[in-house]
């Protein structure tokens, strides 16, 4: 399979409060996306060990070649040059305008104009790099100002989204707004009249103003159950959620922000500052990975979300996982939780876990349904070309646990628990032959309960997963559960492998 050529990528920052923030960000020539970090929880004890990562701008330098062309000014290269190449990194330098550093009279700042000048900067990139369009890439508010840009903006100027965005990813973007545990839905008015340092964006009713065409606007402000995550999918200026991934963060103890206070008023089920549920858009592509919403833990700055970022980017096959026909086991007042971890072979970091001890388990369906359900696990993406040089596949393990909890008169009840441990646990290791030329993928796939000694030492013996979809372009297999898990999910229940093209 031929690699799609590839696009300028376009780096939005995140909030950065009040005007000392605001002239703080600024002194950055690339606002974050330079940012590296040296610390990884890898070690013993979950301490913390050193680990370089250089940042998610030099990684993309390095690992695929895009060119950072400043120059003295990037506003002044683009100025200067007629042509750019289209493999090159920009930064929408939104908050200059508003800082006071400069001199001058600064502009008081309003998320509507930094997407409006975001459509002027694609505009430039691309008449002087001939891309059709740009990725964009955003940190927490930055992916808002990228929403109005594709919802709001490009709409009202009678403009097709897609003619200007390819691919939209989102570091801890609060995409339903901020929200706190404590307060009672008080602190959040009180941030809405008052509009602190402009934090109001956070909130329903400025979110429906700049997340909403004219056309579909309701003078009245948004209406009852209106959900500001949503990207609507009909109409003729929607943007597939096929182009959007969203990285949740799931620490929010090492976000230190105001020594911790920030964490504790959102919550524990959150990024530090973001709660999960609001991290992401419903349809979307989504990764959760225990990072916080910025600092030495910080999502931009790892290599989890870094790897993520490259193989939605430059990736060549999209590979799904999922738990179908299920019929879980019917048992009076049980709750059935299941538990992700996404490993890759050479990385030492995890690229997707949901975990209960992380607030975020995938919360199964009741049993009963008589025609089963089915459970998405992972969706991810992968690069022919990244495998370890003296392996023949690239592998990948899964692994899945399923827990219950019980409940008695309506409380959870802990009579026979043991806390943390799974009813089924196994991994299921994947390798995939990588031939980026083959039209289909050659995968193989073993749970490690029937791997005798350590996964690093397994070979696959050389037989391969059948296609059981006839269409051209999707490949689909089946693979059976270990039978431990008969009594738990059912005889018929499957883990289905999906893998497309994807660019």
């Amino acid at each position: 399979m031929t690699p799609a050529p590839k696009l300028p990528i376009v780096y939005v920052r995140g909030y950065a409060g009040g005007t000392a923030g605001i002239d703080k960000a600024v002194t950055d020539p690339f606002y974050g996306f330079n940012e590296g970090s040296t610390h990884i929880r890898i070690g013993p004890d979950d301490a913390p060990c050193f680990y370089e990562f250089e940042s998610p701008l030099l990684r993309l330098h390095m690992d695929e070649g895009y060119q950072i062309l400043v120059e003295g000014g990037q506003d002044l290269y683009l100025a200067t040059h007629d042509t750019i190449p289209p493999d090159s990194i920009w930064i929408h330098r939104f908050y200059d305008a508003s800082a006071t550093t400069w001199g001058g009279s600064p502009h008081a700042f309003r998320l509507e104009t930094a997407a409006q000048d975001l459509l002027k900067l694609i505009e430039t990139i691309k008449d002087k790099s001939k891309a059709p369009r740009v990725h964009l890439v955003a940190h927490s508010m930055g992916g808002l100002v990228c929403r109005c840009l594709i919802q709001k903006i490009l709409p009202d100027l009678g403009r097709d989204p897609a003619d200007y965005v390819g691919k939209l990813f989102t570091y801890g973007t609060p995409h339903g707004g901020i929200a706190f545990d404590l307060g009672f839905g008080i602190l959040e008015k009180l941030r809405d009249v008052t509009g602190v340092n402009g934090a109001e964006i956070f909130g329903p009713e400025r979110m429906y103003e700049y997340l909403t065409p004219k056309t579909q606007a309701d003078p009245d402000g948004p209406p009852p159950k209106w959900d500001a995550r949503t990207m609507p999918q009909e109409g003729p200026f929607a943007f597939s959620h096929d182009r959007i991934f969203c990285l949740v963060g799931t620490d929010p103890t090492d976000y230190d922000v105001a020594h911790g206070l920030s964490a504790a008023t959102v919550g524990p089920r959150s990024d530090g500052l973001v709660q999960t549920d609001n991290a992401y858009v419903p349809g979307a592509y989504q990764a959760y990975v225990h990072r916080s919403h910025s600092g030495r833990y910080g999502l931009v700055n790892s290599e989890e979300g870094y790897q993520n970022l490259r193989r939605f980017l430059c990736g060549d096959r999209k590979a799904e996982a999922e738990l179908v026909d299920v019929h879980l086991a019917e048992r009076a007042d049980t709750i059935w939780q299941a538990e992700v971890r996404l490993s890759v072979r050479g990385l030492q970091i995890v690229t997707h876990e949901r975990m209960s001890a992380q607030w975020c388990p995938i919360q199964l369906p009741g049993a009963g349904a008589d025609d089963g359900t089915t459970v998405p696990l992972v969706n991810t993406f992968l690069c022919s070309g990244l495998r370890a040089e003296d392996s023949a596949t690239m592998r990948y393990a899964l692994h899945l646990r399923i827990l219950s909890l019980h409940r008695r008169d309506g409380l959870l009840s802990f009579n026979d628990h043991l806390e943390q441990t799974a009813d089924f646990d196994d991994i299921l290791v994947i390798d995939i032959r990588a031939d980026p030329t083959a039209s289909a993928p050659a995968l193989s796939a073993t749970w490690n309960s029937a791997i005798a000694g350590p996964i690093s030492a397994y070979r696959p013996d050389g037989h391969t997963l059948g296609d059981e979809n006839p269409a051209p372009g999707v490949w689909v297999s089946h693979i059976e559960l270990p039978p431990s898990a008969i009594p738990i999910v059912g005889r018929t229940a499957r883990v289905r492998l999906t893998v497309t093209p994807w660019n």
